[in-house]
């Protein structure tokens, strides 16, 4: 059974920090490139940073370059994302995903957790 389960979201003041993780389990982790989205009500899901499936060329959303960083961990199987300098605009609830390419429609897996609150208060 697959799941990506999220943690660490928190109220936090502005300019504070929080790290969020996201543990794997059901699947191969270290083949997947994993990201994290965030959502607010009314929005579309936007994606925030990305990481290759070995942990390289991480990439970020312009709103979020600078203040957040994405790593890593397939030994345990998690993937993480550092907020720093956290913005009331960064309030949303953040999503864990996990994508892999496949060769067989619908050619990709794609998984999805249930999201952490993350709030930043002015």
């Amino acid at each position: 059974q697959v799941r990506l389960v999220e943690s660490g979201g928190d109220l936090v003041q502005s300019g504070g920090s929080l790290r969020l993780s996201c543990a794997a389990s059901g699947f191969t982790f270290s083949r997947y490139d994993m990201s994290w989205y965030r959502q607010t009500p009314g929005q579309k899901r936007e994606l925030v940073a990305t990481v290759t499936s070995a942990g390289g060329n991480p990439k970020y959303a312009n709103s979020v370059k600078g203040r957040f960083t994405i790593s890593r961990d397939n030994v345990m199987n998690t993937v993480y994302l550092q907020m720093n300098g956290l913005k009331p605009g960064d309030t949303a609830v953040y999503f864990c995903n996990a994508r892999q390419r496949t060769q067989v429609f619908p050619f990709e897996n794609n998984y999805w957790g249930q999201g952490a609150q993350v709030t930043v208060s002015s």
